[in-house]
């Protein structure tokens, strides 16, 4: 028999707005967690990311609060701004009711602003540990009247170093209370949270998804000794070209560093991580929505903000500390039915890693060869003949036309425009490309516009099949001129 909502012990009225929000069939984790909630009993999710579990402990907790009592009745902690602006967005929709007032409290938002909210009345509260110590502190946040409290992916809170706040927090929450605790993995120091706080906990452990969807195609690149792994991304972005693509790194440091250089490569690219204010983070993910940015180089924990439909490439620039984390990040992309690509840089010092990646996969990743000089050389001609086919439709070409026609008289046209594709071709040319970046570098022909001598020339003018007519100025003759394209 098809699970239901209305099977989990939902309200009629809370079934009918989901089946209007075109939610029908509930997942694992909500078929397990909703009713343990609903029995008001204390639940332990192991879950990740994608698995349904903000609808797990919402549904249940806008079932169980009181509407009529304008008082924080429900704390969720979440690690970043991004998730928890997320978890309210969510719990504003699962509810067709407007008396329920749900107040999102985090860093780089208004303090006074939240305090006013709170005055006034709020439901629940989904906030960073940080931000909820300073309105406790203040005595701004009570939370005497709390009955249910969940820790939305602890395992993020303990690496971002949350844990004692946290403690903190439900330290000073009344003791007869539900406690719910979801987490992607389950480390000593989360097991002893849950112990210390959880009253007998219903366990809660979701089978993994489907780890890497057939549309999507990983590969992974061997970043030779030696070298800086900026020298081996630059040629793959040539000739990959992303639409849309996440760059993961492992630190804010490395995003910057990143992000600047390949601008100065002239890719479109943006850093996003946990110093840009809140206005700045929300204006960029809104400008890579709208296509005006094709990548952003991103820390994991800044990431979780980031949602972005049909993106086209998922970078590991730096592989992640675990295969579960590689799964979620590559899992970006291919949605929808779409395909997608995922791409792994991988050194020396990651072979074990990537071991590891491919055990939780289950198969093996391709091993690609880092483009050369010579591909990627060659993408950038295509690149360019398109570009000049465009223009030879353009009106604006007849302006150009007298240029070319004045050194005609000294010049071959095939060379003209030779010379001319040469200067824009060396106008857009990366800096490293220009440079020894590779270890047996080929080098592209490249047209020079050289006369042949005064002798040559008069022996050519004899000659009155000849097509290249040079006039001579000096010496107010006609003759015959030769352009050769050479090596240099």
């Amino acid at each position: 028999m098809t699970v239901t909502f209305k099977n989990l012990g939902l309200s009629n009225t809370a079934v009918e707005h989901l089946e209007n929000l075109g939610f029908v069939e509930p997942t694992q984790i909500q078929q397990q967690a909703i009713p343990s909630l609903l029995e008001g009993r204390d639940v332990v999710g192991q879950s990740q990311t994608g698995t349904g579990k903000t609808a797990a402990f919402a549904l249940p907790m806008l079932e169980l609060i009181d509407k009529q009592h304008k008082a924080v009745q429900a704390l969720i902690l979440t690690p970043t701004r991004e998730l928890a602006q997320q978890v309210a967005q969510a719990i504003q929709d699962f509810t067709d009711s407007r008396r329920t007032h749900v107040l999102t409290v985090c860093g780089g938002q208004s303090i006074e602003r939240q305090i006013r909210s709170l005055q006034k009345g709020v439901h629940i509260v989904v906030g960073t540990p940080g931000r909820v110590i300073d309105l406790l502190e203040r005595k701004d946040l009570k939370l005497d009247q709390l009955r249910l409290a969940v820790l939305d992916e602890a395992d993020e809170m303990l690496s971002m170093g949350f844990i004692d706040d946290v403690k903190k927090i439900l330290q000073q929450a009344p003791k007869p209370r539900q406690t719910a605790c979801f987490s992607a993995t389950m480390p000593p120091e989360i097991k002893e949270l849950i112990q210390q706080f959880l009253n007998r906990p219903v366990t809660v452990t979701v089978e993994q998804p489907q780890v890497a969807p057939a549309r999507i195609q990983q590969f992974a690149y061997m970043v030779p000794r030696g070298w800086q792994k900026i020298m081996a991304l630059q040629p793959i972005l040539e000739i990959e070209e992303p639409e849309s693509a996440i760059i993961f790194v492992r630190t804010k440091r490395t995003a910057s560093e990143l992000t600047s250089k390949l601008q100065e490569g002239g890719h479109s690219v943006d850093e996003y991580h946990g110093d840009l204010s809140q206005v700045q983070r929300e204006r960029l993910v809104q400008r890579f929505r709208d296509g005006k940015v094709k990548m952003i180089v991103a820390t994991d924990i800044a990431a979780r903000g980031l949602d972005v439909e049909d993106l086209t490439h998922v970078i590991n620039y730096d592989l992640p500390d675990n295969a579960e984390t590689y799964i979620h990040r590559i899992g970006r992309t291919g949605r929808a039915g779409k395909t997608g690509t995922a791409i792994a840089l991988v050194q020396p010092a990651d072979r074990r890693m990537l071991r590891l990646i491919e055990r939780r996969l289950r198969q093996r990743l391709e091993i690609s060869q880092i483009p050369n000089r010579a591909q990627v050389e060659a993408k950038r001609l295509v690149k360019l003949q398109a570009r000049v086919q465009e223009s030879l439709s353009g009106e604006r070409m007849a302006s150009f036309l007298p240029i070319v026609r004045e050194l005609s008289d000294d010049y071959d046209p095939l060379a003209i425009a030779a010379a001319a594709l040469q200067m824009v071709y060396d106008q857009n040319c990366p800096h490293w490309l220009k440079t020894d970046w590779e270890v047996s570098q080929s080098t592209t022909p490249k047209p020079v516009l050289k006369r042949k001598s005064n002798r040559q020339s008069r022996k050519d003018s004899t000659n009155p099949n000849s097509k290249s007519m040079t006039r001579n100025r000096s010496q107010g003759k006609i003759m015959k001129s030769e352009v050769t394209i050479s090596e240099q």
